[in-house]
């Protein structure tokens, strides 16, 4: 009985393995690897007593940190997750907000494309319409002009058989009656060329 409270002080105090095995060499225990069934007990009661009192104190904090620190990571995991998922949608709606302007940046270039293309065609139009009130401005300033012409010199001719006229006969007669005179018969050679 010796032996073992030996060995319980030992083990208690922390004394090297090689003294212990020693001492119970010595004692006639038979040495640290031989069954003894008082050894067995105290190093069983040992550990019961150890084990209540980590149970009591050491492994409800323990247990609480684990539990915790579990309960944190599987927040964070959670909670990557969750910005995972909120970072794909953002995603989702910057590349729909890309594809819109896009489309509308196409959109804008086609009627661009379309009001330029009308402004030209219009610009066509308008220049097409200026020339012709241009060539008809100058059409009707060139009849008008040859209309002056021809009455100048109808005018002129008229002057001119009045004078030849007035030299053949050597008599003047009233001017003005000279001219009617010569314009109805002017008239009258019109009339006959347009009658041919």
């Amino acid at each position: 009985m010796r032996n073992q409270y030996v060995i319980a002080a030992a083990l208690l105090a922390g004394t090297p393995a090689e003294m212990l095995a020693s001492e119970t060499a010595g004692a006639g225990g038979g040495g640290l690897m031989s069954p003894n069934g008082g050894l067995m007990i105290w190093t069983f009661l040992i550990f019961i007593a150890l084990f209540l009192i980590l149970r009591r104190y050491a492994f409800g904090p323990i247990t609480a940190a684990v539990e915790k620190r579990e309960r944190a990571l599987e927040e964070a995991i959670e909670g990557a997750k969750r910005d995972r998922e909120e970072a794909s949608r953002m995603l989702a709606e910057q590349r729909q907000g890309i594809e819109a302007a896009r489309t509308e940046a196409q959109r804008f270039i086609a009627e661009g494309r379309a009001a330029g293309e009308k402004m030209r065609v219009d610009m066509i139009a308008q220049t097409g319409v200026q020339q012709q009130e241009m060539l008809e401005r100058a059409r009707r300033e060139i009849a008008s002009e040859r209309d002056r012409a021809i009455q100048a010199l109808r005018h002129e001719a008229v002057d001119l058989a009045i004078a030849a006229a007035s030299k053949v006969v050597e008599k003047n007669l009233d001017a003005d009656a000279n001219r009617r005179l010569v314009e109805s018969f002017l008239a009258s050679l019109d009339s006959a060329k347009a009658a041919r």
